[in-house]
Order: C-alpha cells, then structure tokens, then sequence
C-alpha cells in the first residue's frame, strides 16, 4: 500500500531500536506513512533481544517497516550507515546511554553529517547523571518511578501493572517529541536530540499521584481497585461476577444512588460528601455491593449507564475483542505475512478523518531489504557482494 498522502509519508526513519520502548516509537512514525529503514546486525544464528521474530510481539512492533543488516562496528558498514545519514530525518536509538558513542552514532557525530538530523534516543535514567550507565527495564522504572508503590490491594505491598507501561509511554513521548523536532525544523531548518527515558515517562504518568505529593506533601498508597480520591469508584460484585462503577462528584453521586435503588445513601450521615465517602470508603462498598449483587452485570452495565452513572465489564483478553464496540473501532486489524498467512496485529488508537494510519506491510525478514536499499544508495552488485563477503551486511 502506497503511503502517498499519508501525514509521514515525505520523512525517512532509521530505526537501530531493540526490544520494546524504541520500537513503540518507530511503531508510531511507520504506520502514519513514515519510510522506516530497520538496521539490524547480519545473521548470528541467535534469537535477538526482542524474541522470536515470528512471535506475536516481534510481528506486532515491527509491522510497515524494511529490514537492512549491517555490522555497525564494522568501518565499512558504519561508511553505509553514515550514507543512509545523508538522506534521512530521523534515527532512533535505546542503546544504553554510552553505546553510541562508542559507535560514533551520537548526535554530534551524526549532525556533521546531516545538520538536520534528528536523533530520538529513550534510555532508562537519562543520558547523563549517576545511573546513566546503568541498563533500563521497565519493572525497575514502575519501582523506581513510584508506580508499584500505589498499585495492589491496600497493604499488599508493591505490586507491577500488567504491561510494560514505562517502556511503552517512553516510546510513546519520544515519538511525540520526534514529531515535535520536524515542525520546528520546518523553522529553523535545525534537526536535534530528542531525549527521553524509562524513569521520566513512568514519573510523568503518575500525574495527579503525583501532583498531591508535590503540592500537598500527600504520599498516595495502594488503594487496590478503588479509585485514590473519588469514592464510590472501583469493583462491585454482582448476581454473575464484577463490574466497574465510577461515581465522581455529588450530582452523580446522587444520581447514582436513585438508580442503585437506594436513596437512602443520599442523606446517610457517613456517605453524604465526598469526604465522608472516601473516610467510609469500606462500609461505603459494603452498602453497594448488598445491592448490586441482587443482579446480573448485565443488568447493572445498561440500568447504570442509562441513568447517567458510568459503569463496565470488567473483560477477559478475549472478551475484550469480542465486544461490539471494540470491533466497530477496529482494535484488532489484519496483516498479510508472506510465510505465516494473516492474522490480526493491535490497531492504532488515534483516528484521522482525512489521513488515517494504515498497516501496509507485515514485519520483513531480516534483511530482506537490504540490496534494495544498498542500490538506491547508488551500491552496484559488486560492491554489495564484497560488503556481503566482509560481513559488513
């Protein structure tokens, strides 16, 4: 599928990423039309750090991309790389902060080459201060960023998220800054290092958690599946299993109470403010659950909603793309690989009117396009096979 018109389709992207919170961002600039150049090592025989290339995550990451091999630590295929610099807008990196140096793919270095370069880089502290030689991984980050420290049942002790999402905010503000750094190109004609890490993504998304701390000194704890500030909000039992309300102010609070069938709750001298639920939050629940659990969730998710008062299913994985709503957005979306036929990949969230995204193309080989791109680099066959023959490709 041709990216003609497509928001990136006039940018070309070197993607040296690995893993997860660099290919999350390449994800975003390959499937709004973006050329991505994949540069990965020549062949070793061993599986790479991002898995099976034929697994689920592998093809699910790396989808709208091309594939060229090349030994970076090798002076011919570094002469490649510094070639390919010439002519693109973008690379993107999640080495450890000093890799790239020892590279000689830094930015400096880079922008000799091409002053309008842009290199997007995430790592897991920061590229520099005291743990920036450290290595990154997103379970250090969620401790590390407080994230596990108000996540889990109350008193449970911390506890991870179920994604990986320092690693896949990370990759999601560096696409954005990235994106950022070509308008302001467009100005000033400059390219420029767009930095972002692990640590930070995780610290920017505890947002209001955060917030209380910084300006009331207040240190949030676990809460388990009730809502920190805004009660009732959480998980209620019913007749066939659990949904999800969330009552936020009093006008729904009321609302909520009318069409709980219970109204009595109103005025009740331990529920009547918002402080005085979130005090109670416990007998708060109690008093609920006594009612829901008289129905299905069925009966709740429509009854709930109709009156006003937010309320859902709490979905198994496939339950979740099961759900009408979820296939009418198109979530789930097909690809068509060459050897393993077509299954479906995760959609982008973000819907565009007159230019949406699109997937093109399933994850390449490894190195399918290399003499493609080696020849528009002006390589005739002779020059590609001694690259071949010297392991720089």
């Amino acid at each position: 599928m041709a990216t003609t018109g497509m928001p990136l389709s006039r940018y070309r992207v070197l993607d040296l990423t690995r893993v997860r919170s660099g290919p999350t961002c390449v994800r975003q600039l390959a499937d709004w039309g973006a050329d991505v150049i994949k540069v990965e090592a020549p062949p070793d025989g061993k599986e790479g750090l991002g898995g099976a290339r034929d697994g689920f995550d592998f093809q699910n990451l790396h989808r709208n991309k091309r594939s060229l091999t090349l030994n970076l630590k090798a002076p011919e295929g570094l002469a490649v790389f510094y070639k390919l610099i010439e002519q693109a807008d973008v690379v993107v990196e999640n080495f450890r902060a000093d890799v790239k140096n020892r590279l000689k793919i830094d930015y400096d270095s880079l922008a000799k080459i091409n002053p309008g370069i842009i290199l997007g880089s995430i790592s897991g502290f920061g590229q520099d201060g005291p743990y920036a030689d450290r290595p990154g991984f997103d379970q250090i980050a969620q401790g590390m960023g407080g994230l596990m420290s108000i996540t889990g049942e109350a008193g449970g002790g911390p506890m991870r998220v179920g994604i990986p999402v320092a690693d896949l905010c990370a990759g999601m503000f560096c696409a954005q800054g990235i994106m950022l750094a070509l308008l302001e190109r467009e100005a000033s004609g400059k390219g420029q290092w767009v930095q972002t890490s692990l640590l930070e993504a995780q610290i920017q998304m505890l947002d209001f958690q955060a917030a209380r701390y910084l300006k009331n000194g207040d240190v949030p704890k676990s809460a388990g599946n009730d809502h920190p500030t805004s009660i009732p909000t959480g998980v209620f039992e019913t007749a066939d299993g659990h949904v999800n309300i969330a009552v936020a102010g009093q006008e729904i609070y009321e609302r909520f109470c009318d069409a709980l069938g219970a109204p009595e709750l109103k005025d009740h001298p331990d529920f009547a403010t918002g402080p005085l639920r979130s005090e109670n939050r416990k007998a708060m629940n109690a008093a609920i659950d006594a009612v829901t659990r008289t129905n299905s969730s069925e009966h709740w998710i429509n009854h709930l909603n109709a009156a006003g008062c937010p309320c859902g299913p709490i979905y198994s994985m496939d339950q979740v793309f099961a759900d009408a709503q979820v296939q009418h957005v198109q979530m789930a979306v097909p690809v068509q690989h060459p050897r393993m036929g077509e299954f479906n990949i995760v959609n982008q969230a973000i819907k565009m009117s007159r230019t949406p995204s699109s997937i093109r193309t399933a994850t390449p080989e490894q190195g399918e396009h290399t003499d493609e791109i080696l020849q528009d680099l002006g390589y005739d066959a002779g020059a590609i096979a001694t690259l071949r023959e010297g392991g720089a490709v």
